[in-house]
């Protein structure tokens, strides 16, 4: 038992021994570990106090260059203001002097114009006594010339007085006063003088007539050679070819449907007979013609061939002929060299290509009268803005011929009226109006126009008076026919041998349209001259059309 008491006791005591040991141990292990620890701090403070004492140093160092930096700056101004200063301080001391050298300038020229007044005054004063003297010379002269006068007079007095005797001796012996005397001579004087004057203004007359003949000769002479071309007739007749003689009978139409159709349509006869793969256009008017042919040759290359198309088709041709004339229009003007020519008129031009005057196209006699004005204003020695109006003229001078309007009016005032609207200058317009002397000349271009229109016509085989004639007679035939009411188109056709006309069948009956078959062919007798016998024929269609939705 006490053993064991023993051996607890000295376990217990191990154990304290042992811990206070440990203690021991572990409070000087934190005494080193400390004493390290202010040892690193003490370095670090060494380290922070050399780092804070450069940064102070560089710090000096860096306001030290800054101070002497700034210090120099405001030396170099301060050198700098001095040298502007002094600048401006000699700039102004070179100005003193220019000044004081332009004043002494300025002393001299009063100096030298004085000295030059003086001697003016000099001259003056001699010039004044040169005067005096001169003075006295024309005042002696004046006196000399005064009692000469007296003399002169005295001697007009006796002279005067004679003259009267011998005036009174020659009244006595020739029983005439001199009141007489005086009318007798100046009658024989004047008598005399006219004789001679007629003489000759008569001689100069005579001269300048063959002068002026000679030379208008030549004139004419030389632009009719400047400006040569050929004519092609026109005719009344295309010759539309086939591809075989198949088509025509799809042309024809069963009964006739498509040919009717398409003469209706287009107001020119369609003639199909033996010629081999051709048929015959017919009409008086090219357009229609044109108009046909070309309906034709769309409807033959389609090959669809009845009436809505045929009225289609020609309808779709009108529309693209109306912007073909314009386009014609157009070039003719540009080639031309002609400017702000009015749309209209530019139309008109276009249509010209298709219309004949006596058998001549119009629109190349009016492009040849235009080239043959301005070559004629050349050769006269006009100016270049007389020759373009001249040429201007010349184009436009048959423009009533093509004239959309019906009236009474000739072609020429037609066509002035036209030129007027659409703003022409009254030069051209008086040109275009007087080139049929229907109403006077006031300027040098309408002789001009009227001259060269003449020289187109004239050339042989450029026109035929037939062709012409025949034309207006067609042209009659038809406005007989259109001034009946009710009618809506008429159309001439075997060279005006048959006459169709084509009715509204809301305004005309049946009934009435063999009346107005009758009416017109009476009239054609009591109106108009025509060789053999004219066919009315009056077609009315009643159509009656219905859509189904």
């Amino acid at each position: 038992m006490e053993i064991g008491i023993g051996l607890v006791i000295g376990l217990v005591a191990g154990l304290v021994a042992g811990y206070f040991g440990i203690q021991a141990g572990m409070k000087s292990k934190k005494q080193a570990l400390i004493d390290e620890m202010n040892a690193k701090a003490d370095q670090e403070i060494k380290k922070a106090q050399n780092t804070a004492k450069r940064i102070v140093e560089e710090a000096e160092s860096r306001n030290e260059n800054i101070k002497q930096r700034k210090i120099q700056e405001a030396k170099d101004r301060f050198n700098k203001m001095r040298g502007d200063f002094e600048r401006e301080k000699a700039e102004k001391m070179v100005s003193v002097k220019e000044r004081e050298l332009e004043i002494k300038g300025l002393e001299k020229d009063l100096q030298n114009k004085e000295e030059k007044l003086r001697d003016r005054i000099k001259d003056l004063d001699n010039r004044s006594t040169d005067l005096d003297s001169k003075e006295a010379e024309i005042n002696v002269i004046r006196e000399n010339l005064d009692k000469q006068l007296k003399v002169v007079a005295r001697r007009k007095e006796e002279l005067e007085a004679a003259n009267e005797e011998r005036i009174k001796a020659l009244e006595n012996i020739s029983k005439l006063t001199e009141a007489e005397a005086k009318d007798q001579l100046l009658e024989a004087i004047k008598h005399k003088a006219q004789t001679e004057a007629m003489a000759l203004v008569k001689e100069t007359i005579t001269q300048a007539k063959g002068d002026a003949n000679k030379e208008a000769k030549k004139i004419i002479i030389q632009t009719i050679q400047r400006m040569a071309s050929e004519y092609t007739i026109e005719n009344t007749v295309s010759v539309f070819q086939l591809d075989s003689d198949d088509m025509k009978g799809q042309i024809i139409g069963r009964e006739g449907r498509n040919i009717r159709a398409l003469e209706a349509a287009t107001g020119a006869e369609i003639v199909v007979d033996d010629t081999p793969e051709a048929i015959v256009i017919s009409s008086f008017d090219p357009i229609r013609r044109e108009v046909a042919r070309l309906s034709l040759k769309k409807l033959v290359a389609d090959g669809r061939i009845h009436p809505a198309r045929i009225e289609e088709v020609v309808a779709k041709t009108r529309k693209q002929l109306d912007e073909q004339i314009v386009e014609i229009g157009e070039r003719t003007v540009i080639e031309l060299g002609i400017h702000g020519l009015n749309a209209y008129l530019i139309k008109m031009v276009g249509r010209m290509r298709f219309r004949s005057s006596y058998g001549q196209n119009l629109l190349k006699h009016s492009i040849e009268t235009a080239n043959l004005c301005g070559i004629m204003a050349a050769e006269l020695g006009l100016s270049p803005k007389q020759a373009k109006t001249a040429k201007r003229a010349g184009l436009l001078h048959d423009i009533g011929k093509v004239s959309e309007e019906e009236t009474e009016l000739s072609h020429a005032i037609l066509g002035m009226q036209l030129c007027e609207k659409y703003g022409e200058t009254p030069v051209i317009c008086n040109a275009v109006g007087a080139h049929h002397d229907e109403i006077e000349m006031n300027n040098i271009i309408s002789p001009l126009v009227q001259a060269c229109d003449a020289i187109s016509g004239a050339r042989p085989g450029a026109r035929r008076e037939i062709l012409e004639s025949y034309l207006k007679r067609i042209g009659e035939l038809e406005e007989l026919a259109m001034a009946y009411e009710g009618v809506q188109k008429a159309f001439a056709m075997q060279a005006g041998r048959d006459l169709r006309v084509i009715v509204e069948a809301e305004k005309v009956t049946d009934q009435h349209a063999d009346d107005l078959a009758f009416m017109i062919s009476q009239k054609i007798q009591e109106e108009m001259q025509y060789p053999g016998q004219i066919k009315v024929t009056v077609i009315r269609e009643k159509r009656a059309v219905q859509f189904a939705r």
